[in-house]
Formats: C-alpha cells, sequence, structure tokens
C-alpha cells in the first residue's frame, strides 16, 4: 500500500500525483500528522476518518474542496484538532559545498527559546545560528525533511533570509521541504530566491497543546 512518505519522495524526485487523478486518501503516517496537501490538480489527504465519509463532503468537480473552509471544518470537527494555516509548499535540491554564511550549531535544541515549539512537530532537529537569524531543520511531515528560518526584526531586509535559505541547501544530503505562510511576502522572496521551487499547498491538523 502506498503511504505519504511513498508520495512525498516521489513529489520530491520529480513525480508529483497525477493531475485530477485524485483525491488520494491516506492514512495518517503518525499520530502527530495529518492534514490535506493539494498538488497540481491533485489532492492528498490523509486523516484517521472513513474514506466513503471524506468522499461524501467533497464535490467531486472541484479540486479546490479539500483546502476550503467548509471541508476543513468539517475535519477539525472529526478530529478535535485545528488547522494551524494553509501554507505554500516549496522544495529544492541539496546543494554542494560550504553554505554561504557562517554558521553556529546549537547543542541543545530544546533550550533554545524560539525553536523549542518546533519539537511538537518535528523530530531530529537541528539548529543553526548566525548573528541577526538562525536556520532550522528536521524531519516533519511523513518524515520529509523540513526547513524553517528566523530573521531578528534588527537585521531584515539584508537578505539575510535568502542567505539562510540558501545556506540550509548545504547542511543536509535531502531534499528539503519549506511550509510558507502566503502572506509572508518577504519569506516566499526568500525561499524562492534561494532555489526553492512552489510544488504545492498544505493544511495541517495539528495537536491540540498540551
Amino acid at each position: 500500500m502506498i503511504t505519504l512518505a511513498d508520495v512525498l519522495a516521489r513529489a520530491a524526485g520529480g513525480h508529483p500525483p497525477e493531475p485530477g487523478a485524485g483525491p488520494t486518501i491516506l492514512p495518517p503516517p503518525s499520530a502527530r500528522d495529518a492534514g490535506v496537501i493539494a498538488f497540481t490538480a491533485h489532492n492528498v489527504i490523509f486523516v484517521d476518518a472513513d474514506e466513503d465519509w471524506i468522499r461524501s463532503r467533497l464535490p467531486g468537480d472541484d479540486l479546490s474542496a479539500p483546502l476550503n473552509p467548509p471541508f476543513l471544518r468539517d475535519l477539525e470537527e472529526l478530529t478535535g484538532r485545528p488547522v494551524n494555516n494553509i501554507d505554500m509548499l516549496a522544495l529544492a535540491a541539496p546543494a554542494e559545498g560550504p553554505p554561504p554564511v557562517e554558521l553556529a550549531e546549537v547543542a541543545d535544541t530544546a533550550a533554545h527559546p524560539r525553536v523549542a515549539e518546533a519539537h511538537r512537530y518535528r523530530d531530529d532537529v537541528r539548529v543553526w545560528t548566525c548573528p541577526g537569524g538562525f536556520v532550522l531543520i528536521g524531519r516533519g511531515v511523513g518524515g520529509r525533511w523540513e526547513v524553517a528560518i528566523e530573521v531578528e526584526p534588527a537585521a531584515r531586509g539584508r537578505g539575510l533570509g535568502r542567505t539562510l535559505a540558501r545556506a540550509a541547501r548545504h547542511l543536509t544530503p535531502h531534499p528539503l521541504w519549506a511550509q510558507i505562510a502566503p502572506g509572508n511576502a518577504a519569506s516566499v522572496r526568500a525561499f524562492l530566491a534561494a532555489g526553492y521551487a512552489p510544488i504545492g499547498a498544505e493544511a495541517l491538523l495539528v495537536p491540540p497543546s498540551a
């Protein structure tokens, strides 16, 4: 049986789901991960729900329905988990050579005040810092490798976000997925400039806070 990890690995290898053939309905890959990923004209839904229940709430001719509020609200009510955001998904291949900025790795990521929350959503979290910001890499949805960056307010507007996004590609041999809020135009521009290509959109149903 195909898994979400299989779908993501194929997409990272240049073979996303076939347009028009969905939706693909899969079991959640873990107790943590549930949601909807929209590729071009093909939605992948991974929640703990009956397939007939899911299909009964999706108009067959509306490819946008799985990421629209009515269906997401139904998923929230069914699972008791809120939708975190609807993010743009972008993907980049690893890059050779040293990163374009000098970075220092953080020894205890759980103690870092601005990345401790990342451990709720990712495993094997690693963090590197430089003056003005940091870059984080960890295994997230379906075991994929995800990147996140943060630039301090005083360091913004100087291209550091783009530099950190590019640096992440030099820190791992794996393809990197970035989840970017579409309204964060500065972050979108930074990741695009760093060589990440849009591949879809995603809405995750996150576990309630402890």
